[in-house]
């Protein structure tokens, strides 16, 4: 899975990856982020937190790398039922499914 810190970040947010990554947090953040979405696909990162009881800032941290890594897909947007902004909708990846075959 990828650095969770971008080049251009600072020197504190590339030692705070390096914990999150080493520590073993962002795998599990990841593995609850997929099972949310498992449960509830379809939802906005927002409205996903909101039913799961999960950080919502996580979710969008760990939702862009669970799609890296062909774990979950982005779906249309649509007005969030918690903001009411446009949001990307979240869904699951079954295993072995071709998404750039599906889409």
């Amino acid at each position: 899975m990828n650095h969770p810190a971008r080049n251009t970040d600072l020197g504190t947010s590339h030692a705070a990856a390096d914990f999150i990554a080493a520590s073993g947090i962002q795998k599990d953040q990841q593995a609850k982020a997929a099972a949310a979405v498992k449960l509830h696909p379809g939802l906005t990162s927002m409205k996903l937190a909101q039913v799961t009881g999960l950080d919502r800032y996580m979710l969008a941290r760990r939702l862009p790398e669970l799609l890296k890594a062909e774990q979950v897909w982005r779906g249309p947007a649509m007005p969030c039922p918690v903001s009411g902004r446009s949001a990307c909708t979240w869904w699951p990846v079954a295993p072995g499914e071709n998404l750039a075959l599906g889409l």
